[in-house]
C-alpha cells in the first residue's frame, strides 16, 4: 500500500516517520467504517466483561481468579436478573458460601428466570418435605438441577425415588449423597443395574440398602455395571453379603484389587471395618476404600477406641469434626495421645481415663464380631 511513497519519507527523520505513521492509521480508520466499529464492538465488550466479573467477585463472592472464569458462561449488561437471583437464593436459606459454590459451578443460573424457572423447583422440593437448609446443600452441591426440566426430569425422578425408598429420611439421606441422581432417567440405571444384582443371586433387602448406602454405584451404564459385577464375583465376593454391593464400584474395586492388605483380608473383617467407618463414624465408603492400609490396623486395639473416643470428643464440643483417617488411625499412640488427649491439659486426666474407657469396652466386645 505504501510503495508509492518517496523513499525520502520512509527513510526520513524519527519525527517526520512518526507522522506519516500517525497519520495513516488516521487516513484508514476514517476511510474504513469497519475498523471503528470494530474497536467499538471490542470496547463494548470489554465493559461488559469487565462488569460482569466485577459483579461476580463483589455480589456473588467469587475470587478474581474463578470470577474470570465464570464470566465466560454468563454475561449481563444490567443487574436486575441477576439480583433477582441472588435475592431468591438469599430468601431460601442460601449462605453466602453456597451462593458462591453453585454460581461459581453454573454461572447460567444468573442469567435463568427467578419465576419460571428457578422457583418452580425450589418450591416442588420444600413441597416434598426437603427443608430450606438441606435443599441448600444439595442445590449448592449439583446447581444443574436447577437448569434442567422440572416436568420432564425432576419430578419422574423424585416420584420413582418415592416409590423404592418410602421414607422422606431416606430420600434426604441419598440426596445429600448423590443430589445429581435427580437428573438421570431411572429406568435407563437403575431398573437394569437392579435387574443385574437380582439376577447375581443379591437379596432384595440389599439392593434397596445399596441404594440407600452407595447410590452413585447405581448409575453406571447398564454395560459397565455388569463388567463390575462380574469381576467382584471373580473375586470371590459373596452376592448374599451385603459387602458384595460396596464392592461393586471402581474405586473401591480397584483398592480391593490392587493391595495385597484387601486381597488377603477375609470377606468378615472387611465388613466389620466398613461397617463401622462408613456407618459408625460417617465416612464414604470410597473415602475408606483409597485407604486399605487400615485392613492391617487392629480393629479391638485401635480403630474401634479411637473412633468412639473422637466422637465423645466431639460430642463435648472439645473438637468440631472427624480428622482424617491417617491422622486418627494410622499415628502412634504417643502421636495420638498428643493431638486429642493432652492437648486438652485441664482435662487430659479425664480424658486418658475415658480413652481407656474405650480400649478396655472394645476389648471385651470385639464389636460382637468373631475374631479376624
Amino acid at each position: 500500500m505504501f510503495c508509492f511513497l518517496p523513499k525520502t519519507i520512509l527513510h526520513g527523520r524519527p519525527n517526520e516517520c512518526k507522522a506519516f505513521k500517525t497519520y495513516n492509521l488516521l487516513y484508514i480508520f476514517r476511510n474504513n467504517p469497519s475498523f471503528s466499529f470494530s474497536l467499538k464492538s471490542i470496547s463494548t465488550i470489554a465493559n461488559q466483561q469487565s462488569f460482569t466479573v466485577s459483579y461476580l467477585i463483589i455480589n456473588c463472592g467469587l475470587s478474581p481468579e474463578s470470577a474470570i472464569s465464570a464470566s465466560k458462561y454468563v454475561n449481563f449488561k444490567t443487574p436486575n436478573k441477576s439480583d433477582s437471583v441472588i435475592a431468591l437464593l438469599k430468601n431460601h436459606g442460601f449462605s453466602k458460601t453456597q451462593i458462591a459454590t453453585l454460581i461459581k459451578r453454573r454461572p447460567c443460573v444468573l442469567a435463568s428466570d427467578v419465576e419460571k424457572t428457578l422457583l418452580p423447583k425450589i418450591t416442588f422440593l420444600n413441597s416434598k418435605g426437603i427443608s430450606s437448609s438441606d435443599l441448600a446443600k444439595c442445590l449448592s452441591k449439583c446447581p444443574s438441577l436447577l437448569i434442567h426440566s422440572l416436568e420432564n426430569r425432576i419430578i419422574p425422578s423424585f416420584n420413582f425415588l418415592c416409590d423404592l425408598l418410602q421414607s422422606n429420611n431416606d430420600i434426604l439421606g441419598v440426596l445429600n449423597l448423590f443430589p445429581r441422581l435427580l437428573l438421570y432417567d431411572f429406568d435407563s440405571y437403575i431398573l437394569p443395574n437392579s435387574n443385574v444384582l437380582r439376577q447375581n443371586g443379591v437379596p432384595e433387602l440389599n439392593i434397596v440398602k445399596g441404594f440407600r448406602r452407595v447410590p452413585k454405584t447405581f448409575f453406571y451404564t447398564p454395560i459397565q455395571f455388569k463388567e463390575l459385577v462380574v469381576k467382584v464375583k471373580q473375586m470371590g465376593f459373596s452376592p448374599e453379603r451385603f459387602i458384595f454391593i460396596l464392592a461393586v464400584t471402581d474405586e473401591i474395586l480397584d483398592a480391593f484389587k490392587n493391595h495385597p492388605l484387601v486381597m488377603a483380608a477375609s470377606e468378615v473383617r472387611i465388613k466389620a471395618l466398613m461397617d463401622f467407618l462408613v456407618n459408625v463414624m460417617g465416612f464414604k465408603a470410597s473415602f475408606v476404600a483409597k485407604r486399605p492400609y487400615l485392613l492391617g490396623l487392629s480393629l479391638e486395639k485401635r480403630i474401634v477406641p479411637r473412633g468412639f473416643f473422637v466422637k465423645d470428643l466431639i460430642s463435648k464440643g472439645l473438637l468440631a469434626k472427624v480428622s482424617g483417617l491417617t491422622t486418627l488411625f494410622a499415628s502412634s499412640e504417643k502421636v495420638f495421645l498428643q493431638r486429642f488427649v493432652y492437648c486438652y491439659e485441664e482435662k487430659a486426666s479425664e480424658l486418658l481415663k475415658l480413652y481407656n474407657e474405650k480400649l478396655n469396652l472394645a476389648a471385651v466386645e470385639k464389636l460382637k464380631t468373631p475374631k479376624l
